[in-house]
C-alpha cells in the first residue's frame, strides 16, 4: 500500500534550493520519493534508523551523497511519511 508523503516546510524549502543549485539531483530525488512512498524499506534506499537528536527519525539515500530524513507518522487510518529534511550527508546530520 502506498503511503502518503507529507513534506514539511523545511523540506520543501531545502528541496527547492537543492533543485536550483544542483539540477541533476532532481531526478534522483523524485525517484527516491516514489520508491519511499511504495516501500520505505526498499534495499535501494538503504533506509536506516537514526540515533541521538534524530532518534525518532529515519534516513534513506536518494543518490550518491543525497539523503532524505523522515518520520513514519499516523495519518487518518493509515501511516504516512513526514519528510523532514533533504540534502547531503553533512547537511542533514
Amino acid at each position: 500500500m502506498k503511503r502518503v508523503l507529507l513534506p514539511s516546510k523545511a523540506f520543501l524549502r531545502t528541496a527547492r534550493r537543492l533543485a536550483r543549485r544542483r539540477p541533476a539531483t532532481v531526478e534522483d530525488l523524485q525517484a527516491a520519493l516514489e520508491l519511499l512512498a511504495e516501500d520505505a524499506h526498499h534495499p535501494a534506499l538503504r533506509t536506516h534508523k537514526l540515533k541521538g537528536k534524530l532518534a525518532k527519525s529515519w534516513a534513506c539515500s536518494a543518490g550518491y551523497d543525497l539523503r532524505i530524513v523522515f518520520q513514519l507518522v499516523p495519518h487518518g487510518s493509515h501511516d504516512a511519511i513526514l519528510l523532514e529534511a533533504v540534502g547531503t550527508h553533512d547537511e542533514v546530520y
